[in-house]
């Protein structure tokens, strides 16, 4: 899960290198911590958040496929 996030996230940015995911499991739940550089916020959340909402949904269904509940956060 934490390498799908990184390789969807390093091919959006500009800064590849400065993409770290960290990963932390819960009950039940993984959540994925992605961080990028400040000046590629935007291309990660897109307009009105619609990129961010499509690695979100990406990522649940991906994880309901290996039986596990999948949240991703985005830092900076």
């Amino acid at each position: 899960m934490k390498e799908l996030l990184t390789y969807i996230a390093q091919n959006l940015v500009d800064h590849p290198e400065q993409v770290e995911v960290t990963e932390h499991a819960g009950d039940g739940e993984t959540t994925l911590e992605l961080r990028v550089a400040s000046e590629d916020m935007g291309k990660v959340i897109g307009r009105q958040g619609r990129i961010a909402k499509w690695i979100r949904v990406l990522m649940r269904s991906v994880g309901q496929r290996k039986g596990n509940r999948v949240s991703v956060e985005i830092t900076d």
